[in-house]
């Protein structure tokens, strides 16, 4: 069983559910005259908005011996807001694992974070490693890789990982022989640490954005041994490894960010297989790694809790457009959920404007945690309850 991104609902099918949309342009070595931006040549827009220093765009590197893996640089051809409380992340580079399409969580923290200032470092599921580098490259993506600003989100390397390995002794020979890991190598935890540490030494942010239960849809009743612990290992464990390697490489003052979902603490039928207690235990993972990772290495731990998402991975499951419509008619505020609306909260969590906050579970749901009954049941029809007036 294999570790794939999760989003919307925090849950992944049996299946991996891949955009066939996305691109990575790419420019080469840089011109005598620079480049030029929105009708400025580069060199000068250094100089006009005094920039220390703006790297130029890179070639695709090569992220195994085998295949060619898109690289490219994460930057902004604009000067950040001088007032206020802007979230500046410029100069530090985050690794998000479980991004392998455009519209899921992890997907908008890689772009929020990226619109900060940050350098983006991505771990994709092997098996959908080749259709994602392809769908950017080929420019899939493109409308959906646009930042605020105008600018691209650019990712400088996609490394192969698959969350379920700690390290190539785990590895079942079946899994090795399997045609769709032909080509990649390095991809257990412990060997993308080590190669993300031999390619730039250092992190400053880490985000856990995979989960998966092979037996989702299973009631809690139903469901195996082997499948409630496959949702433990790729949803809550796969956090726990990630950091225990990483983390010797993250930069003190850093921050690990992960994903969860209020199936945690409150029933949520059709979301089963395990999954409910895998998010559990992430929640507790997340207060015990607060304080270990704190204490020895000055990294904050955080996770959110957030809404429903009409992603891929969430419509697999067959029932997201029902969570979202009962989100809309009984949350506080009644409006769907973006998913930049979690970047953003994944940005603010790890900038400085969040120095004090670790062990938490921050909830970017629109307020439905809050609820303690559906109010759109007809038992409620009588009730003031309050309604928008516009």
């Amino acid at each position: 069983m294999a570790a794939i991104v999760a989003s919307g609902l925090q849950m992944a099918a049996v299946r991996p559910c891949i955009s066939t949309s996305c691109r990575a342009s790419v420019i080469g070595p840089g011109r005598s005259h620079g480049i030029r931006v929105k009708g400025i040549l580069r060199d000068k827009l250094v100089t006009i908005c005094h920039i220390p220093h703006l790297p130029r765009f890179q070639r695709i590197r090569m992220s195994s011996p085998i295949k060619p893996r898109v690289s490219i640089r994460a930057m902004s051809t604009e000067s950040k807001p001088s007032s206020g409380l802007p979230i500046d992340l410029r100069g530090k580079r985050a690794f998000i694992a479980g991004v392998a399409d455009d519209n899921g969580y992890g997907w908008a923290i890689a772009k929020s974070l990226a619109a900060a200032g940050a350098e983006i470092l991505v771990g994709t599921w092997v098996p959908a490693l080749n259709i994602f580098e392809t769908s950017l490259r080929r420019g899939k993506f493109d409308e959906s890789r646009v930042l605020p600003d105008g600018s691209m989100l650019e990712i400088t390397k996609v490394y192969p990982l698959d969350a379920v390995f700690d390290n190539p002794e785990d590895v079942p020979e079946d899994v090795k022989a399997n045609k769709r890991y032909a080509g990649s190598s390095n991809w257990t935890v412990q060997e993308v640490a080590e190669s993300v540490k031999q390619d730039f030494s250092s992190i400053d942010i880490l985000v856990h954005s995979l989960a998966n239960g092979p037996e989702v849809t299973k009631p809690l009743l139903e469901t195996s041994r082997k499948g409630y612990l496959a949702a433990i290992s790729a949803s809550s464990y796969s956090y726990v490894s990630l950091l225990k390697h990483f983390v010797p490489i993250m930069n003190p003052g850093g921050s690990s960010i992960s994903l969860t979902y209020i199936a945690s603490e409150k029933i949520i039928p059709g979301y089963g297989g395990g999954m409910s207690s895998a998010k559990a235990a992430l929640e507790s993972d997340t207060r015990v790694l607060a304080f270990e990772a704190g204490r020895k290495y000055k990294i904050r731990v955080n996770t959110i809790s957030a809404g429903p998402l009409r992603s891929r991975a969430a419509k697999a499951i067959g029932f997201i457009d029902m969570m979202i419509d009962y989100s809309l008619a009984n949350a506080p505020l009644q409006k769907e959920l973006s998913a930049d609306e979690v970047g953003n909260t994944a940005a603010f969590l790890a900038s400085p404007l969040a120095s004090a906050i670790t062990g938490a579970v921050i909830y970017v749901d629109n307020g439905l945690n809050a609820m303690g009954v559906g109010i759109d049941s007809p038992i409620f029809a009588d009730l003031n309850i309050p309604k928008a007036n516009h």
